[in-house]
């Protein structure tokens, strides 16, 4: 890992890349984000203050445990005129994420439990598949990865559900095929 002389008090970007570890995009995304700042110099060239190595650290640790940028920008937010993270705060926030953890750690041991359930054939409306679609609502009008449709005539198609998430259909409709 390259030192820095302790007489620099700004980093470029690239020496803030080489010295924390993170891609220099990762870096430009972190600011994008308002977890780090920088200053322009005239030549339009980022500067960050020696600091910003202990917050892209304190990103990257709550990253790893899964916590979401945006609850890691609102911790950050909190301390008083935007100071870097100590250990005092790590402790504080990490004691508050904890419920928030072990609540995804039964959700996955939940999902574990259940995967021998699936039977992996793609059907989105399985009755009771918790894995695929744990919110299935068309599951309970019947089976298969199409909402049927009837058609004047008695002839049935089958419409596509909507790839959005929004719970509509798309426009495409298609012969019913074996998929009961």
């Amino acid at each position: 890992m390259p030192q820095i002389p302790e007489k620099i008090h700004e980093l470029t970007v690239g020496q803030l890349s080489a010295r924390s570890g993170a891609a220099v995009s990762a870096l430009h995304f972190y600011e994008a984000k308002g977890l780090i700042s920088s200053r322009r110099t005239s030549g339009n060239q980022r500067r960050y203050h020696r600091d910003a190595l202990r917050r892209v650290a304190f990103v990257r640790a709550a990253q790893r445990v899964g916590i979401p940028l945006a609850t890691i920008r609102e911790a950050l937010a909190e301390l008083p005129e935007e100071r870097t993270p100590t250990r005092e705060d790590w402790a504080r926030l990490s004691e508050a994420w904890r419920s928030e953890l072990d609540e995804r750690i039964k959700q996955l041991g939940r999902l574990r439990d259940h995967l021998t359930d699936c039977i992996g054939c793609g059907c989105l409306s399985l009755e009771n598949c918790v894995l695929s679609n744990p919110d299935d609502v068309f599951g309970e009008r019947g089976t298969g990865s199409r909402l049927m449709v009837e058609r004047p005539g008695g002839q049935e198609t089958a419409r596509t559900p909507d790839r959005a998430g929004d719970g509509g259909t798309t426009q495409r409709e298609e012969p019913v095929g074996d998929c009961r």
